[in-house]
Protein backbone atom coordinates (compact mmCIF):
# COMPACT_ATOMS: atom_id res chain seq x y z
CA UNK A 1 0.00 0.00 0.00
CA UNK A 2 1.27 3.48 -0.75
CA UNK A 3 2.02 5.64 2.29
CA UNK A 4 0.25 8.92 2.99
CA UNK A 5 2.68 11.54 1.68
CA UNK A 6 0.46 14.54 0.91
CA UNK A 7 1.66 17.20 3.37
CA UNK A 8 -1.81 18.65 4.05
CA UNK A 9 -3.52 15.31 4.65
CA UNK A 10 -0.57 14.07 6.71
CA UNK A 11 -0.65 17.20 8.89
CA UNK A 12 -4.41 16.86 9.35
CA UNK A 13 -4.16 13.15 10.22
CA UNK A 14 -1.37 13.70 12.72
CA UNK A 15 -3.22 16.63 14.28
CA UNK A 16 -6.37 14.55 14.75
CA UNK A 17 -4.37 11.70 16.29
CA UNK A 18 -2.58 14.09 18.65
CA UNK A 19 -5.99 14.91 20.11
CA UNK A 20 -6.80 11.24 20.83
CA UNK A 21 -7.52 12.06 24.48
CA UNK A 22 -10.27 14.57 23.58
CA UNK A 23 -13.72 13.47 22.43
CA UNK A 24 -14.65 14.10 18.80
CA UNK A 25 -11.19 13.79 17.22
CA UNK A 26 -11.14 10.00 16.80
CA UNK A 27 -14.65 8.63 16.38
CA UNK A 28 -15.68 5.02 15.84
CA UNK A 29 -18.44 3.74 13.55
CA UNK A 30 -17.86 0.00 13.78
CA UNK A 31 -20.01 -2.98 12.91
CA UNK A 32 -21.18 -5.35 15.60
CA UNK A 33 -18.71 -7.87 14.18
CA UNK A 34 -15.80 -5.45 14.71
CA UNK A 35 -16.90 -4.73 18.28
CA UNK A 36 -17.12 -8.45 18.97
CA UNK A 37 -13.65 -9.02 17.49
CA UNK A 38 -12.21 -6.28 19.72
CA UNK A 39 -13.84 -7.79 22.81
CA UNK A 40 -12.71 -11.31 21.95
CA UNK A 41 -9.25 -10.76 20.47
CA UNK A 42 -8.06 -7.60 22.23
CA UNK A 43 -9.29 -8.41 25.74
CA UNK A 44 -12.05 -5.83 25.53
CA UNK A 45 -9.68 -2.86 25.10
CA UNK A 46 -11.52 0.46 25.09
CA UNK A 47 -11.95 2.50 21.93
CA UNK A 48 -10.14 5.39 23.63
CA UNK A 49 -7.17 3.08 24.24
CA UNK A 50 -7.20 2.12 20.56
CA UNK A 51 -7.10 5.84 19.69
CA UNK A 52 -4.10 6.30 21.97
CA UNK A 53 -2.31 3.35 20.36
CA UNK A 54 -3.03 4.75 16.90
CA UNK A 55 -1.42 8.03 17.98
CA UNK A 56 1.59 6.30 19.53
CA UNK A 57 2.06 4.15 16.41
CA UNK A 58 2.20 7.15 14.08
CA UNK A 59 4.24 9.29 16.51
CA UNK A 60 6.84 6.49 16.61
CA UNK A 61 7.13 6.55 12.81
CA UNK A 62 4.49 3.96 11.91
CA UNK A 63 3.11 4.34 8.42
CA UNK A 64 -0.30 5.55 7.42
CA UNK A 65 -1.37 3.91 4.16
CA UNK A 66 -3.47 5.98 1.75
CA UNK A 67 -5.82 4.13 -0.59
CA UNK A 68 -7.96 5.72 -3.29
CA UNK A 69 -11.57 5.12 -2.28
CA UNK A 70 -13.52 3.15 -4.88
CA UNK A 71 -16.41 1.73 -2.88
CA UNK A 72 -19.63 3.44 -4.00
CA UNK A 73 -20.89 4.06 -0.46
CA UNK A 74 -17.75 6.07 0.40
CA UNK A 75 -16.33 7.36 -2.91
CA UNK A 76 -18.80 10.25 -3.14
CA UNK A 77 -17.68 11.60 0.23
CA UNK A 78 -14.03 10.56 0.56
CA UNK A 79 -11.28 10.55 -2.05
CA UNK A 80 -9.15 8.23 0.11
CA UNK A 81 -9.28 5.99 3.12
CA UNK A 82 -6.30 5.56 5.43
CA UNK A 83 -5.12 2.34 7.00
CA UNK A 84 -2.95 1.65 10.01
CA UNK A 85 -1.34 -1.68 10.70
CA UNK A 86 -0.09 -2.05 14.22
CA UNK A 87 0.29 -4.56 17.00
CA UNK A 88 -2.10 -4.45 19.93
CA UNK A 89 -1.66 -6.90 22.80
CA UNK A 90 0.68 -9.01 20.67
CA UNK A 91 -1.83 -9.26 17.80
CA UNK A 92 -1.40 -7.70 14.35
CA UNK A 93 -4.35 -5.34 13.84
CA UNK A 94 -5.68 -3.54 10.76
CA UNK A 95 -7.50 -0.25 11.33
CA UNK A 96 -9.37 1.45 8.47
CA UNK A 97 -10.12 5.15 8.83
CA UNK A 98 -11.62 8.15 7.06
CA UNK A 99 -9.95 11.56 7.45
CA UNK A 100 -12.15 14.64 7.76
CA UNK A 101 -10.32 17.92 7.23
CA UNK A 102 -10.45 21.20 5.35
CA UNK A 103 -7.89 23.41 3.71
CA UNK A 104 -6.00 25.24 4.90
CA UNK A 105 -5.33 22.72 7.65
CA UNK A 106 -5.64 24.35 11.05
CA UNK A 107 -4.85 22.82 14.41
CA UNK A 108 -7.62 21.08 16.33
CA UNK A 109 -10.05 20.97 13.39
CA UNK A 110 -9.40 17.63 11.68
CA UNK A 111 -10.91 14.39 12.90
CA UNK A 112 -10.76 10.69 12.05
CA UNK A 113 -13.59 8.21 11.69
CA UNK A 114 -12.54 4.61 12.41
CA UNK A 115 -14.74 2.31 10.32
CA UNK A 116 -13.09 -1.08 10.71
CA UNK A 117 -10.83 -2.94 13.12
CA UNK A 118 -9.83 -6.56 12.56
CA UNK A 119 -6.93 -8.99 12.27
CA UNK A 120 -4.35 -8.22 9.58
Amino acid sequence: MPPLTDSDRLAAYRDALANWHVSDYILFDLTQSAHEWIRRELSNITLKEIGCLMYEHVAAGGEIDEVAETRPEWAGTYEFHHDLRLTIRDKPVYIETRLNYRLPVAGDESWILVVNVHAQ
